[in-house]
């Protein structure tokens, strides 16, 4: 099959996998276009680093993968990245999941029973953006922490247990996340990582480490990810998102809490067959592209120092520790609605945060040369509007 004729297949919707993956990336931005995507040439997507797409390498090797039943523990692929996943953080073992979220949840059903309590940070994304899986699937009472930056104080742990009572429920569970989304890509240390943890166990309680960014969390700090997954009994990490890969996340922990999970991945509904087909994909993502996220990093503090002080805007700096750069917005002098949409017409695509911010996420595909188209387009907006 020529590419004429692949694309005119397209149309008729009878693309086949094998195709799609064999294909340039040049062929797949074009079929995008006809999909009316925004992957047209000049567009700088900064509203999360899961707009990445897969490498070449990626699409190589999902076209190549030895495949099988990964519901029947089949799939050789898959093993191969369960096998790396968990060496590459220190656990026995992993489970690949479609998604952080249903890591996430998955891994709160292990620990858990319905009826207990779980401790979170106040923000957290387990918390703010998993669609209330903890109380509606797990059945769990939230306790929430204000932290600072988005990191707990180990102190403030004590404080939100319940005592043993009839009237409450029994706190079992702590989960803590590692890059804190909201905060801003912030970072829980090794050392608070260790006293978090440690307070944790001093109360029998079940630690979850939500590090769907600690790749990045482990290039700020110039540490080995094994040495902030040591402070959690399970982790989950995204390939997905500054990674690059298509599809996934990985659940780690030791070999009887992953079998316990493989069971409720299974209820919810997340076995895979052939999955060995984005399996390879995150193999490349693992091996390959967790080393270049300081580039993003970079590419953040460039960009969160040319836009702070801009009339209008305004920027905690100290904030910005990795990828991801929260913008306030003088609402007085723009809508938050209309500087977002202003910032599109001009090419330039971000994440409202109502009521007064934007969320700016650099990931592979934007260089420090789409920082200044970025940053023209904040000051034409501005300036047009005071």
């Amino acid at each position: 099959m020529n590419r004429t004729d692949l694309l005119a297949d397209h149309d008729r919707g009878g693309l086949l996998l094998i195709s799609w993956l064999n294909i340039s990336l040049l062929d797949r931005e074009l079929l995008a276009r006809k999909r009316g995507c925004l992957m047209k040439t000049g567009i700088v997507d900064l509203r999360s680093d899961t707009q990445t797409l897969p490498t070449q390498e990626m699409i190589q090797a999902m076209a190549n993968a030895e495949l099988g039943d990964d519901v029947c523990r089949e799939d050789p692929t898959v093993r191969q990245l369960e096998e790396l996943a968990a060496s590459v953080v220190g656990k026995e073992a992993a489970l690949f999941v479609p998604s952080g979220t249903m890591g996430n949840l998955i891994a709160m059903k292990v620990h858990t029973n319905p009826g207990e309590g779980i401790i979170l940070e106040r923000d957290s994304h387990i918390y703010y953006y998993e669609a209330g899986g903890l109380c509606a699937i797990c059945g769990l009472t939230p306790s929430l922490i204000q932290g600072r930056y988005g990191v707990i104080d180990a102190n403030d742990i004590e404080k939100v247990i319940r005592p043993t009572n009839i009237h409450f429920p029994p706190t079992t569970l702590l989960c803590y996340e590692n890059t804190h989304n909201r905060a801003g890509g912030t970072v829980v240390s090794v050392e608070m990582s260790k006293k978090i943890y440690d307070t944790a166990k001093c109360h029998s309680l079940a630690v979850h480490l939500d590090g769907a960014r600690i790749f990045n969390a482990a290039a700020s700090q110039g540490v080995d990810p094994k040495a902030l997954s040591a402070h959690a009994d399970s982790v989950m990490f995204c390939l997905s998102k500054g990674l690059s890969a298509p599809v996934g996340s990985m659940l780690t922990g030791t070999e009887t809490f992953i079998e316990q999970a493989r069971h409720v991945r299974k209820m919810l509904g997340g076995g895979m067959r052939q999955a060995g087909v984005l399996a390879a994909a995150g193999i490349v993502a693992i091996i390959k592209m967790r080393h270049r996220l300081q580039e993003d990093h970079e590419t953040a503090g460039l960009l969160a120092k040319q836009l702070s002080g801009m009339p209008g805007i305004s920027i905690d700096l100290a904030s910005v520790q990795t990828n991801i750069v929260n913008v306030s917005v003088d609402t007085d002098i723009v809508p938050l609605d209309v500087f977002s949409a202003k910032l599109r017409s001009l090419g330039v695509l971000v994440s409202a945060r109502p009521p007064r911010a934007v969320r700016m996420v650099t990931h592979r595909h934007v260089t420090k040369d789409d920082v200044r188209k970025v940053v023209d387009a904040v000051y034409s907006v501005m300036s047009e509007c005071n």
